[in-house]
Order: C-alpha cells, then structure tokens, then sequence
C-alpha cells in the first residue's frame, strides 16, 4: 500500500450502498469522505483534495451526470468513477465504472485502473 492512503470521495444518496462503498474503499486502504448529494460532493472536494470520486448517478437535486461535468471542469486530474444500477452503456464519460451491485474485487479494480500508485495487500 501506498503511504499516504488514497482519498476517495463517495457521492450516493442511498444509505446502505454508502455504507457499503465506504466499507470496501476503506478496506482497500483509503481515506473515505462521503457526500449524499452532489452539492454536498461540491463542498467536499472543494475542502479538500481527493484522488478518486465515486458518483451514484441518480441523487436528488443535481444528478450525478452534472455534477461530473462539473468536476471535470474544477478538478480534472482528479479520478472519476460511476456508479450506478442504469446501463453501463448509459454512463457518462469516465475513468471507469462500477455497476451495482459490485464486489470488493471491483472496488479494488477500479483502484487498480484509476490510481496507478495503488495496490491490494498481498
């Protein structure tokens, strides 16, 4: 593992997939912030500095497709993942995806694919 844990910002309005997301990034080794909606995900990686966002892309108010658009344009070094039940056809353009329902060896892909510096326990 790195040494200095990678940052993660999960965007997802749902309780129990948060918690679940939250789970497997923090198991893999990272730093979690959690965000319940994009305007909440705004103020956070304003605040802060994440390597890796994860978006649920049907939250309220703002949905996650905006909200990418947005972080591309304010933060665009910064890793995108979605997430989301929908097609993965359908997803906007990002790094890499996470279909729902995912296992952590998907959360370990995606850090894998995402965050070069990153790598599982052996």
């Amino acid at each position: 593992m790195t040494a200095v844990p990678p940052r993660v910002l999960i965007v997802e309005d749902n309780p129990d997939q948060l918690d679940l997301l939250r789970r497997n990034f923090e198991r893999a080794g990272c730093s979690v912030v959690l965000a319940e909606s994009a305007e909440e995900a705004i103020v956070a990686y304003r605040h802060s500095s994440p390597d890796l966002v994860v978006i649920d892309l049907l939250l309220p108010g703002m949905d996650g497709a905006s909200l990418i658009a947005q972080l591309k344009d304010e933060r665009p070094t910064c890793a995108i993942v979605v997430t989301s039940v929908l097609d993965p056809a359908d997803f906007p353009d990002s790094d890499d995806v996470l279909p729902k329902p995912f296992t952590r060896a998907h959360v370990e892909r995606v850090l894998e694919n995402c965050l070069p510096n990153w790598r599982a326990d052996d």
